[in-house]
Parts: C-alpha cells; structure tokens; sequence
C-alpha cells in the first residue's frame, strides 16, 4: 500500500513546532503513522489532523523535554553542583531519587496541557514568525512606533519576553502560596527545602503548567521568530535548573540567582521571581540572600 501525504497541511502562520515537524515527518512520524495504521483516522495520510498534531507535538515535547533535564541538570549534577549541600540537615532521605521520580511521573501530564497551545500556535493563531528582518511595528509602549533595525528589534523581543514573563511568572508564583492553593499544587515543590538540579522541574504537573504559560502567551501577544521562541523555551528550562543548583551565579541582588532562590525555598514567603529581582523589591518580597551562611562549606554547620 503506497501512501499520500499531504505535504503542505493548512497553516496559514509560522510555529516553532513546525520546525521539528518539518524535520521528524518524514524521518519519524510518516512511517510510525503508517505502521500504526489507525484504520478509524487518516493519520498516515493527513498530516495536519489534529489527532495525529497531539501525538506528535505529545512525543516531540516529551521526548525532548525529558533530554534538555536529564541533560543539563545531570551536567549540572556532575559539574556545578556542591556535593556538600547533600550534608544539610533539611536533606531528605533519598532525596536525589525522589526529585527525578517527581519529575517523570509529572511530564506527561505538563505536556498533555501544554500540547493544545502548540497546537494552536502551529495552526496560526499566534504572532509567531519566520522573519528575522526589521519593520514599522508597535513596540513596548503603546501607539509608539519605530522601524526597528534587525539586531534592535531582536534584543527588544528579548528583553520583553522577559520582562513580560518575569512579571507574569512573580504572580503566578505569588498566587500559587496562597493558603488555599499551596498545599494542592505547589508544596510538591517545596518538599525540597534545600535543592538539587534535579528539583528544577520536580512540581505537580498543574503547577510546572501554570509557571509556563506566561511564555506561550508571550507569542500570542508580540510577534517574534519562531526560532528565537523555540532558542528561549529551551534556555528558560536551562535557567530553571540553574537557580536550583547552589551555583552563585550573581551576587549583586540585581538577578535572581541561586542564592535567592534557595532563599526562596527555605523562608517560603520571599523571591517569587524568575530572572530578575525587581518584582521582589517592588511588591515588597525580596530578601537579599546571605551569601555566607549559604555557602555549602559552612551550611551543614550552620543549620544543625
């Protein structure tokens, strides 16, 4: 049986997700669609229905996610990470084995809810785009526009993809240690008072969901590359295992480093944010870390 496929499905828009799709079909999916032979759907053939997007956008996602931790927290693990944090009293029994078990056992489920928005974005609903070039566009304020040179219009994006989803991640990070949330889907997180990198994506599904969302929205709101979306999706992950790995990145209280985030983790009620500090010090929940006491030479010692 010799199948078609539709090589160019309906999407009016660019993804990031029809990268790894352009690139997978036909190395991947056509054949393992065609070996299913799902007789009821035509998923062999059609390419852009919408059963066949999930369990390929499922899989891309997964499979990708599950490498880009096992990857940079194990680096983390090997290269970064003090083994003398593993003597703190606030260490749990088996800790290390029960932070990847949290991990695996949620990331099916953080990417069942976050496939639907893939989806929505390969089908064009989002602002991103192919283009790398410059063009009379609205910019941070409203009704203020500028041509923006190529390299200008880039760093912009950057910039507020961060900002936008700092601001939005503080919130959602505030909201999830409200009393009545907190004990459902955020004390997952906080079994771990001091971290490992294996803690940075140990969460309950709906809560690691919930701090994603602000930069699938991001795209949904300004126009950006879709290859600058998809390079910032993957550095986010990076950055969220390196604020759990007792590594001092900064110590000028200006981003959100380790040393806050451990903070974070041990007091509760302080740096919510997710780069920067500024949200912190505005909404009156910063708490400039001591340096010192947190260093894993002394804090065994310290904390007994």
């Amino acid at each position: 049986l010799q199948v078609k496929y539709r090589r160019a499905p309906p999407i009016p828009e660019s993804s990031s997700m029809d990268l790894a799709l352009s690139v997978l079909d036909p190395l991947f999916f056509d054949l393992a669609f065609e070996k299913l032979n799902f007789t009821s759907l035509p998923l062999a053939e059609d390419r852009s229905h919408v059963v066949r997007l999930f369990i390929s956008i499922f899989t891309i996602v997964f499979v990708g996610g599950a490498l880009l931790y096992f990857t940079c927290s194990g680096l983390s693990w090997f290269l970064i990470f003090d083994k003398s944090y593993l003597k703190h009293p606030k260490i749990l029994p088996n800790q290390v084995q029960r932070e990847i078990l949290t991990t695996i056992l949620s990331m099916p489920f953080m990417t069942i809810l976050t496939v639907p928005i893939f989806i929505a974005e390969l089908r064009g609903y989002s602002k991103l785009t192919d283009t790398w070039g410059s063009w009379s566009q609205e910019v941070w304020i409203p009704a203020v526009h500028c041509d923006v040179a190529d390299t200008r219009w880039q760093a912009l994006t950057i910039l507020k993809f961060l900002v936008f989803t700092d601001f939005c991640i503080y919130w959602i990070h505030r909201w999830l240690h409200h009393p009545w949330v907190y004990p459902t889907l955020h004390k997952t997180h906080h079994l771990w008072k001091v971290c490992t990198p294996w803690a940075s994506h140990a969460f309950h599904p709906v809560d690691g969901f919930l701090q994603s969302v602000p930069y699938h929205i991001f795209v949904f709101v300004f126009p950006m590359n879709k290859v600058m979306y998809m390079g910032m999706f993957m550095l986010v992950n990076v950055w969220t295992i390196s604020i759990h790995d007792g590594f001092f990145l900064s110590f000028e209280g200006l981003v959100n480093s380790s040393a806050h985030h451990a903070n974070h983790h041990l007091y509760f009620s302080c740096n919510y944010g997710q780069y920067f500090t500024f949200w912190d010090r505005l909404f009156g929940t910063h708490l400039f870390p001591d340096h010192a006491a947190l260093d894993p030479k002394r804090i065994g010692k310290d904390n007994k």
